[in-house]
């Protein structure tokens, strides 16, 4: 099984490892569009002005552009301790056993609009670049990726569970992963899409995931695991399921 979980815009500083190499990262046949998106934030953070609006950041944000210029010279982290925020902050990465860390290892990556994706234990620098971005003399990044991306995922020889956010997930479609859909239901029976609290529940599942000692390669085996943790999941196709919360 391999659950692919969305990036954040927030990130840890530093790290102990070597400056950034591609051929060091999972998935080498990536590395061609990885150095040239790399190449051009790089370029980009000569100019403050552009990178604020290519970006998307505002004046207390300028630190950014700063660790795009050092791409290729900082210190580099697994990228499971690189992404911060909410939905890692529920998958607690250090609160796990060793056992559990490795199984973290081979279990989890990390969806990316610079990088495509890489594996929970691929070193990686901070950055700042966003799905959604749109970097001058580049098409969309969903044009830059589409499809060596989708290709290159649809080489997993696994069950795939794809938590990505939907803008992660057109950069690279893989037919046949499991998506999952967070809603919460009113006392009235009612449902809507939640939103921040989304991420929460993700990083909840993708904590669940790794831990399991099922055999998941179907979505009614990774409902049992949900459930067995008190989460209410709910099947709607072979390929897809809500969990509900209240």
């Amino acid at each position: 099984m391999l659950v692919i979980l969305p990036p954040s815009e927030t990130k840890s500083d530093g790290g102990r490892g070597a400056p950034l190499e591609l051929d060091t990262l999972s998935f080498p046949e990536l590395n061609p569009i990885r150095k040239r998106i790399a190449e051009a934030i790089v370029d980009l953070a000569s100019d403050l002005d552009a990178s604020r609006e290519a970006l998307g950041l505002g004046r207390t944000q300028l630190g950014e552009i700063d660790r795009n210029a050092d791409l290729w010279l900082a210190p580099t982290r697994p990228a499971i301790e690189r992404y911060t925020g909410v939905l890692y902050d529920a998958l607690d990465h250090r609160s796990l056993t060793r056992a559990g860390r490795s199984k973290a290892a081979d279990r989890l990556a990390v969806g990316s609009a610079l990088f495509g994706v890489v594996r929970a234990s691929d070193m990686i620098p901070a950055y700042r670049l966003s799905g959604g971005s749109k970097l001058p003399g580049l098409p969309t990044l969903a044009s830059v990726w589409k499809p060596d991306l989708s290709d290159s995922l649809e080489t997993i020889d696994d069950f795939v569970v794809d938590l990505r956010s939907g803008i992660y997930q057109q950069l690279g479609p893989i037919r046949g992963a499991v998506t999952a859909t967070v809603v919460t239901e009113a006392a009235d029976g009612s449902r809507k899409v939640v939103s921040h609290f989304n991420k929460h529940y993700k990083g909840l599942m993708a904590r669940e995931l790794v831990r399991t000692r099922r055999n998941v390669r179907d979505v009614n085996a990774l409902a049992a695991v949900l459930a067995d943790a008190g989460q209410r999941a709910e099947i709607t196709s072979d390929d897809a399921i809500v969990v509900v919360t209240d």
